[in-house]
């Protein structure tokens, strides 16, 4: 859907369920898929989808134009990446090949490196980093200055 002066990129491999929402100032790269109820809305900042991204249903992408300091705040997210539904996506970067669980809220100016994990229900508060990992980490957040580091048990 076009806002203001702004309309919508979507890879013509792409996959955009027909109840997902893509408004705004948004692309979507080749091979990602948007799944049901989603809703990517690019009204005053840019989302950017990477390749083979997998947002899955009712997840929330959107954007701020800045922060109080005047930093502008897109949303970006990677290739590869796997989306859990209901995710909250709010001003943040999600590097290649990360992956964010169910019901996951990410806020403003916070990193997923890549290979990094964020586990399913886990709020991130803004301007977190969460450092990339040799393998399958996971980095859950249960209070706002503790985290608890999970390593796969392979």
């Amino acid at each position: 859907m076009n806002l203001f002066d702004k309309t919508p990129v979507v890879d013509k491999d792409a996959f955009v369920a027909p109840s997902a929402s893509i408004i705004g100032d948004v692309k979507v790269g080749r091979g990602s898929s948007i799944r049901y109820g989603c809703v990517l809305r690019g009204d005053v900042n840019s989302i950017s989808v990477g390749s083979r991204a997998n947002i899955l249903d009712n997840s929330l992408v959107h954007v701020a134009k800045s922060n109080l300091s005047g930093k502008v705040l897109p949303t970006i997210i990677g290739n590869n990446i796997t989306v859990g539904h209901s995710a909250v996506f709010h001003c943040c970067t999600v590097e290649d090949e990360a992956f964010v669980g169910m019901a996951a809220t990410l806020l403003g100016g916070m990193v997923v490196e890549k290979h990094a994990m964020v586990a399913a229900g886990a709020l991130v508060r803004r301007n977190t980093r969460i450092p990339c990992g040799e393998g399958n980490y996971m980095m859950a957040v249960s209070k706002p200055t503790s985290y608890f580091i999970l390593m796969p048990s392979d």
